[in-house]
């Protein structure tokens, strides 16, 4: 997933290696080459790189300057995977095929892991996380006994307490943990990786955008507007701005504005709610962060299909820190930045050979860094090796993205995505407290019950020894009572006045 980075926040070029700000240089004459790469990114870099390494000879073409997108502005979280779920890619390909795509990619982070041991300061933190917005803790151990034992990938799994006891939010539950993972400053590593590849032998123009391309015959011609090349191979390793010569490949990318900001100090508050030092994702795809600089956030959560001004965006991210993190309360953004990226409709990179000596090496939006070097490393191979590998990525072709129609249905879709992911959420939170309600009412129960039982019983006094009572008289037995006179009755007359 292609995110800002720290350097890109304090200032793009600053962060780069004084070498390769140095060398930058526009092609301005006629040039012969074995391999030609047009696009200075990731991939097109690690092509650069690794093909100079095996003996070729290599121009890379950039219109702009090295890393000024995407591959300029990431998160930089390294670890093995694709944007494909695992389950979906199983479905798409088999098992087997699926096993060993995911082996190619541990190698592209254990790669980008090797190169970034070369470029100062750009090796960060370890660890990532992978949490989950609902209760999954079924699932989580199916998915963790498939990465460990059928995909030879180290994994922890956590439970709810673990999970909040380093992020402390009742917005997650389980998590998994990638003990291998690990994170570099993206914008560093991509302006090292030119600078190995100039190391190696490559030659990187600058500000030289191509104007046409003719791949028929055994040389290929490419015409920039100050110079003509030739190449036995060329390789597409751009993004979605490729430009008019190469606008149906462009076209078969959907782009995507990814916003992303770095927050002011946030001092010792920041450790009060997130003691986790690697990256955090979630499992939706929303929200991924991670502590930088010691006491700040870095936070990427929106996306668009159109761009806008990042710092229009910036008070989106606030409420979606303070909606995980309330204890946070309203953080000040310190900056606030974006990059485009480039996402096939099938949810894979695009790998390959599109017509003998021409490759295509795009598509990584919501990839990953270690797709983009197990990308180089195929390409470079299958050049000067021969090696087939690429093929395990023949059943991703290139689809249409729809254009504009496109771009709207899948703005559309990621709302909807994130308000599903948003109930979803607020379900689960909801049946956990209801669960935490139910406990507690049985517990009380419970407590009540036991009172009950250990009362002790009411006691009976023994003959003699209880309180006086009045005795019921029997007949003929009882006090003896003063008899009431009778009277007879009166005689006629008697009483009578005289």
């Amino acid at each position: 997933m292609s995110e800002p980075s720290t350097s890109a926040a304090n200032g793009h070029d600053a962060a780069a290696p004084a070498e390769a700000l140095l060398e930058r240089a526009r092609l301005t004459f006629d040039l012969d080459v074995d391999i030609c790469v047009i696009g200075a990114g990731l991939a097109g870099l690690t092509v650069a790189r690794e093909a100079a390494r095996l003996g070729a000879s290599v121009a890379v073409l950039e219109g702009r300057h090295v890393g000024w997108n995407a591959s300029g502005h990431q998160l930089g979280t390294v670890m093995p995977g694709f944007g494909l779920p695992l389950g979906d890619l199983i479905e798409r390909i088999g098992f087997e095929n699926a096993r060993e795509l995911w082996a190619l990619s541990r190698q592209g982070a254990e790669y980008v892991r090797a190169a970034a041991t070369l470029i100062p300061f750009s090796a960060i933190s370890e660890g990532a996380l992978e949490v989950s917005n609902v209760d999954v803790g079924d699932r989580l151990i199916s998915r963790l006994q498939m990465l460990a034992e059928d995909f030879d990938t180290e994994v922890e799994g956590w439970q709810v307490d673990r999970v909040r006891a380093e992020l402390r939010t009742q917005r997650y539950f389980h998590g998994v943990y990638y003990p291998r993972a690990f994170q570099i400053d993206g914008h560093r590593y991509v302006h090292g990786l030119a600078m190995l590849a100039r190391q190696a032998g490559a030659r990187i123009f600058e500000e030289t955008p191509v104007v046409s391309i003719d791949a028929s015959g055994i040389r290929k011609r490419i015409v920039t507007p100050q110079a003509r090349l030739r190449a036995s191979h060329i390789v597409l390793a751009g993004n979605i701005h490729l430009g008019a010569p190469l606008r149906r490949l462009s076209e078969t990318l959907l782009p995507v504005w990814r916003y992303a900001a770095v927050t002011a100090p946030l001092g010792e508050r920041l450790a009060e709610a997130i003691t986790f030092q690697g990256s955090v994702s979630d499992t939706d795809g929303i929200d991924h962060f991670r502590i930088v600089l010691g006491d700040r956030l870095m936070w990427s959560s929106p996306e668009t299909t159109w761009p806008a001004r990042p710092q229009r965006l910036a008070s989106s991210i606030q409420r979606r820190i303070a909606t995980i993190f309330p204890q946070l309360g309203k953080v000040e953004i310190a900056d606030a930045f974006s990059g485009a990226i480039g996402q096939t409709v099938h949810g894979m990179p695009q790998i390959g050979q599109l017509r003998k000596g021409l490759w295509v090496a795009s598509g990584f939006g919501r990839q990953g860094l270690n797709t983009t070097a197990m990308a180089g490393q195929l390409i470079a191979r299958s050049i000067l090796w021969g090696d087939e590998r690429w093929r395990l990525f023949s059943p991703f072709e290139l689809v249409w993205a729809g254009g504009r129609t496109g771009r709207i249905v899948g703005q559309a879709v990621a709302l909807w995505e994130r308000g599903s992911s948003a109930a979803a959420g607020a379900l689960a939170r909801y049946r956990e407290g209801a669960r935490a309600r139910e406990r507690i009412r049985e517990a009380r129960l419970a407590q009540a019950n036991r009172q009950a039982g250990t009362r002790p019983p009411r006691k009976r006094p023994p003959p003699g020894k209880g309180p006086p009572t009045r005795p019921i008289p029997l007949p003929g037995k009882g006090p003896p009572t003063r008899p009431i006179p009778m009277q007879a009755p009166p005689e006629a007359g008697e009483g009578e006045g005289q």
